[in-house]
């Protein structure tokens, strides 16, 4: 895409009524991303970002310290208030089908105000999601598979270098990226339904097995264990949601490239969906499996790697340490699909002038066909994040509970959008909620704002601060944006055939110009 002046607002042509459409329209008809993406690939994308390896083997320890064994029964709760919410984000992605999803449909739907904020908000969860997944390798795999002391300088090396190796393959090449996250999927896949097995027959045979382990509460007292708790702290159930909390999200990465999806309002509300159902079934799964075999529940909350630990115990090193190399992959692509999403989300925003430094990070290298410049955007800040929460001593508990907060703040701003201005949606050519949506929406709308009642906890006094600096630091931008160009230099393209405007359908466009014409 040619660069616009900078002189004026974004948008903003000067070329007469039609202007501002005939911009808007040619800023998403060039710099396109290729149509290469089918069924698998997008639900490798959402069950790649969510990944139970990484997600349980991050936040089961912190689990097993608040809430106990018997913490996991949250977790289909969990996984049924995520399906909801993502079956409401297939609703929007099959009528607006645009990279940058919460961020477009909020802007185009509601207004561009309140989807740059969600587009912000979406930007500051994915800088720092992706520290969280790849620190779960130094922090929680490593040690235990290279048997080597965890140490915070080891962890931040470590990290950084994963994260580096990330933002490499994802600004070479998008192709490239998409075949080692479905290779690095089928994997997690053979590899957790191989470990669950694997622990259920080798505990039966062992008589390690032992179920009444999964109704304990032990290190947690059981006296007062259902209490949703007071003010400033919740109780040990409800801090059990964070579980699945953490580990159910990322699904709606497949509509971050919904340009980049062949028949997208079709594919990507199925892929998100399927990703969510088939995780939350293989995942209670392996938390009845490692939960019933960890003995000592005491003395496995105090190990640094409890997942780990048990697998070993259970499976012995030669075995065990097979099955943790899996597992890192599956980290990995997490990290890996997480980098992608984050230079979509960014390339998006800065396609449409909303982001800061836009001028050089809406491009896509014509060499590699990828966005480059978004694309190393997002490992410097990906490395300050690091950066920041390293030199913690709680740093994983800090990152993954920001990991956690975010998105549901995410969540729940696009599905009051959903609630208010459902009637008002553009047709829909791939996926409809029909009379499922009012059930699914109140229930939907309970669970998000159940999970955020959690984070009044004092525990998360840290991450809450760092998405408060972030918010501060998007809101100076923001006033900047509304200073110099005014509200009507956010304004976003009308509700059209987005689709087919990207397909470069010429009467599409010609069409969309002469609706915006009508409406001046």
């Amino acid at each position: 895409m040619t660069a616009p002046h900078s002189d004026r607002a974004p948008g903003q042509a000067g070329q007469g009524p039609s202007g501002l459409a005939a911009e808007l329209t040619e800023n998403y008809r060039t710099d396109k991303l290729a149509r290469e993406l089918g069924w698998y690939a997008s639900f490798s994308v959402a069950f790649g970002f969510v990944s139970i390896a990484t997600g349980i083997f991050t936040t089961y320890g912190a689990v097993l310290n608040s809430s106990g064994p018997r913490g996991i029964w949250a977790w289909p709760i969990a996984v049924a208030g995520q399906l909801a919410v993502a079956l409401i984000f297939g609703a929007l992605a099959a009528r607006i089908p645009i990279s940058g999803y919460a961020y477009q449909w909020v802007s185009r739907i509601a207004n561009p105000i309140a989807g740059w904020v969600m587009g912000w908000i979406s930007f500051t969860f994915l800088a720092v999601v992706v520290v969280a997944v790849d620190y779960t390798i130094a922090a929680t795999i490593l040690p235990e598979l290279l048997d080597y002391s965890y140490t915070l300088e080891n962890a931040w090396a470590i990290t950084a270098v994963v994260v580096l190796v990330q933002a490499i393959l994802v600004a070479w090449s998008t192709r490239t990226t998409n075949k080692v996250n479905q290779v690095a999927v089928t994997i997690q896949i053979i590899g957790m339904i191989s470990l669950t097995v694997l622990l259920f027959v080798v505990g039966a045979v062992t008589g390690a097995l032992d179920f009444g382990t999964l109704f304990e509460s032990k290190p947690v007292a059981s006296e007062g264990y259902w209490d949703f708790g007071d003010l400033n702290h919740a109780g040990p159930f409800p801090l059990a949601f964070l579980l699945g909390a953490f580990t159910i999200v990322g699904f709606e990465s497949a509509a971050n490239l919904a340009e980049e999806t062949k028949d997208p309002a079709r594919v990507i509300p199925k892929a998100m969906a399927h990703a969510v159902l088939s995780l939350g079934v293989l995942g209670m799964l392996f938390l009845i499996a490692v939960t019933a075999l960890a003995g000592d529940t005491a003395e496995l909350a105090q190990s640094a790697t409890p997942i780990a630990t048990v697998i070993t115990d259970v499976l012995g090193s030669v075995v065990g340490n097979i099955l943790l190399i899996l597992v890192v992959i599956s980290i990995f692509s997490c990290g890996l699909v997480i980098t992608l999403s984050g230079t979509r989300l960014v390339w998006a925003m800065s396609r449409d002038e909303r982001f800061p430094g836009w001028q050089a990070l809406h491009k896509i290298s014509h060499s590699r066909g990828t966005p480059l410049s978004a694309s190393v955007f997002m490992l410097v800040v990906a490395q300050a994040v690091l950066a920041i929460f390293a030199t913690s001593s709680d740093a994983l508990f800090s990152l993954f509970s920001a990991g956690t907060l975010l998105p549901a703040l995410i969540y729940a701003g696009t599905v009051l959008m959903y609630v208010v201005k459902r009637r008002a949606l553009p047709p829909s050519q791939g996926f409809s909620l029909g009379k499922w949506e009012i059930p699914v929406i109140v229930f939907a709308s309970v669970w998000l704002v159940y999970e955020l009642l959690i984070f009044r906890d004092e525990s998360f006094s840290e991450p809450i601060r760092y998405a408060l600096v972030m918010f501060a630091l998007g809101a100076v931008y923001l006033t900047y944006l509304l200073i110099r160009h005014g509200r009507a230099g956010l304004t976003m393209p009308d509700l059209v055939d987005v689709d087919k405007i990207l397909d470069s359908d010429v009467e599409a466009i010609e069409e969309f110009e002469e609706t915006e014409e009508e409406r001046r």
